[in-house]
């Protein structure tokens, strides 16, 4: 891996209309780089470590815009692409209402990064996978991080890894981020995630609770008549009726509309 400093930014990158709009205002260094990646996970997962092994430490810090919330972004190189690491608060879900939760929520549904890097705790995996399931309502382009495999071999634990990413819908890589364990693995399924001219379908959780169905599929109707390439409308509309100030901010700001208007630019 090199430093993204060492290359020249293309001019198709440096001028695209939808990432300089859509990210840049998010206070992102991102006119150097081909893919933006977003570092997701829980507290004490050891995300950090893992983005520091992608990265090589070459980082800049700073707040998101108009929060107190820290947030901190590098970058690397990889078979003459070049990326820059978005380094997400870490937080337990993307439904309450606290600012890390907030920023991590906003930037993967507003920010629309490339590919969503998820680092989970091999050695407790049914708490981490309740912040994984989230994240898959919101983003399709998505790499399970199963960092702490060796803490988890030494509490005796196996992990199907294999069927875990069938069921997932999402590539899924055994790591022990603080030894290097399974980076360069990482690194192949982050470039391969972010070249895909497909869009892939991870796991979604059905929405189907009594009584809810009709309600969203009417609040649905509306926001797509709207906003007809809107992302997500179903999560959308269901934030709107769980009364999440946020994303209705979003939508009467236009804030949503702007969004689909970045979507529809060509992207590089």
């Amino acid at each position: 891996m090199k430093p993204i400093s060492e290359h020249q930014p293309s001019e198709a990158c440096v001028t695209c209309p939808s990432r300089q709009g859509r990210l840049q205002k998010l206070g992102l260094r991102v006119d150097d780089s081909d893919f933006v990646i977003a570092l997701a996970g829980n507290p004490n997962t050891g995300k950090t470590t893992v983005f520091n092994a992608l990265t090589g430490l070459r980082m800049h810090t700073g707040n998101w815009p108009g929060k107190t919330v820290g947030r901190a972004e590098g970058g690397f190189s990889y078979e003459g692409k070049k990326y820059r690491m978005i380094d997400l608060p870490g937080t337990y879900s993307l439904l309450s209402a606290s600012p890390d939760e907030e920023v991590a929520r906003s930037f993967l549904l507003f920010g629309r990064p490339d590919v969503t890097v998820m680092v989970v705790d091999a050695s407790c995996m049914e708490r981490n996978l309740n912040l994984v399931l989230q994240v898959l309502q919101i983003t399709r382009r998505a790499v399970l991080c199963l960092n702490l495999m060796d803490e988890a071999r030494a509490h005796g634990l196996e992990i199907d890894t294999r069927n875990l990413a069938r069921d997932l819908g999402v590539p899924v890589v055994p790591c022990a981020a603080r030894s290097g364990e399974g980076i360069a693995d990482l690194l192949k399924e982050i470039s391969l995630m972010a070249a895909r001219a497909d869009d892939p379908l991870p796991r979604k959780l059905p929405l189907d609770v009594r009584g809810l169905t009709q309600a969203l599929d009417k609040v649905e109707a509306d926001l797509l008549e709207v906003f007809p390439r809107l992302a997500q409308p179903r999560w959308v509309a269901l934030r709107l009726l769980e009364g999440d100030r946020e994303i209705i901010d979003a939508v009467q700001s236009g804030e949503i509309g702007n969004l689909v208007e970045e979507r529809a630019m060509p992207q590089v």
